[in-house]
């Protein structure tokens, strides 16, 4: 029997604090990577009004100019002048940066082969597939992330001129859910808050919202009469990013994710290199939870992985298909596959997916997962046979 059930899920633009805190740590880590692949790198950033603060530990053969890749990312969002709350060419900036522990290298890769390499640090991840749109994403989710890059766009092209590089969306849903298989019907609710300068007024900034960013990204049929519109409900919004709120690396993993489906381990990504595996580990769940769905063994699959630090090899795998696998194959037989096309060591993650690369800052905006660009490895899924 089947039954109407409402879901929903935000995303924030790389103007909100929190991601730009992101975009700063991913930054630091693709300047390292770019010079010594083997950086280990675990770069924390804080912001607030005028003030950028990076922290942590990296240990690397990289010479790096801290301040320039600091101003260099935070002008890259779009914070340039004083009047949109924050300049990268007068904000403060820094650096607290100490080297890896010498505990933790001993125990996880120093003397080993890169293949061997032992886990960064304890933890569980965990991926996440779905059939319900092209990309193997949850709808929700992926609707709430393309509002985002559709507003960062309309504001780098100067197409709304009004925009200012903090905002946020949600979208909720209306699914038909008959045991674990969900079909979207409608989109219930839209929530838009954008900063705006000081002179575009509401009227404008609901029509524009509504005409050139709601109806170029979601698909007409999900709209009606009774789809409701919460666009810049608050009726001002010109203080953003981190002059309106504090930001923090790590304080938006969910929109990193799947937008509340699936299930999260707390683990962040920014800011790390694929010797964590709060960040190796989930993209290799991603990108087996999504082989299972696009080879048609289930509808949607979650997957669990464990690791304990110093040690390679998982402690343990999970698969659940929620009650959709394919008729006459089991979980079981699922995470068997799994266990036979899949080597989980971080060491072996790392260079099947090409991790080492510099390719980390565009993933700490719009989501890690999802996405069509072909350095997002982990979104090329295996053929899997029973």
């Amino acid at each position: 029997m089947s039954h109407t059930i409402l879901f929903t899920s935000e995303s924030v633009t790389e103007g909100h604090p929190d991601k730009l805190c992101d975009q700063v740590s991913d930054a630091v880590l693709d300047a390292c990577l770019a010079q010594d692949p083997y950086s280990k790198v675990a770069c924390e950033t804080a912001s607030k009004t005028g003030l950028v603060m990076i922290f942590g530990e990296i240990t690397t053969k990289a010479v790096i100019d801290y301040q320039k890749v600091v101003r260099d990312a935070v002008k890259k969002i779009g914070f340039d002048d004083s009047a949109k709350g924050f300049d990268y060419k007068t904000c403060n900036v820094l650096v607290a940066i100490e080297q890896q522990s010498p505990d933790i290298a001993q125990g996880v890769h120093v003397g080993r082969d890169n293949d061997d390499m032992g886990a960064g640090d304890q933890g569980h991840m965990f991926g996440y597939a779905t059939n319900e749109t092209p990309e193997l994403m949850p709808l929700t989710h992926f609707l709430a992330c393309q509002l985002v890059l559709k507003l960062q766009e309309l504001r780098h092209n100067n197409t709304l001129s009004w925009l200012r590089p903090d905002a946020k969306t949600q979208v909720s849903i209306e699914y038909e859910k008959k045991g674990g298989f969900l079909t979207p019907k409608r989109v219930h609710t839209i929530v838009i808050s954008t900063q705006h300068d000081e002179v575009v007024t509401n009227e404008v900034i609901r029509s524009e919202l509504k005409e050139k960013v709601i109806k170029a990204v979601i698909p007409a049929h999900l709209l009606d009469d009774n789809t409701i519109y919460h666009l810049n409900p608050s009726g001002k919004f010109c203080i953003g990013g981190p002059m309106g709120d504090g930001g923090l690396t790590g304080r938006k993993i969910i929109i990193d994710t799947y937008g509340g489906w699936g299930a999260h381990g707390g683990g962040a990504f920014s800011g790390k290199d694929p010797s964590k595996v709060d960040r190796s580990g989930a993209y290799a769940a991603r990108w087996i939870a999504k082989s299972v769905v696009s080879s048609g063994l289930a509808a949607r699959a979650l997957v669990q992985v464990s690791y304990a630090i110093g040690v390679a090899k998982p402690l343990s795998v999970h698969v659940d298909t929620y009650g959709t696998n394919k008729e006459g194959v089991t979980d079981e037989q699922i995470l068997a596959c799994v266990l036979k096309n899949f080597d989980l060591r971080p060491g072996v993650l790392t260079r099947e997916l090409n991790l080492r690369r510099p390719i980390y800052s565009k993933t700490a905006s719009g989501g890690h997962f999802g996405r069509s660009d072909a350095d997002f490895s982990w979104e090329q899924p295996k053929k899997l046979v029973l």
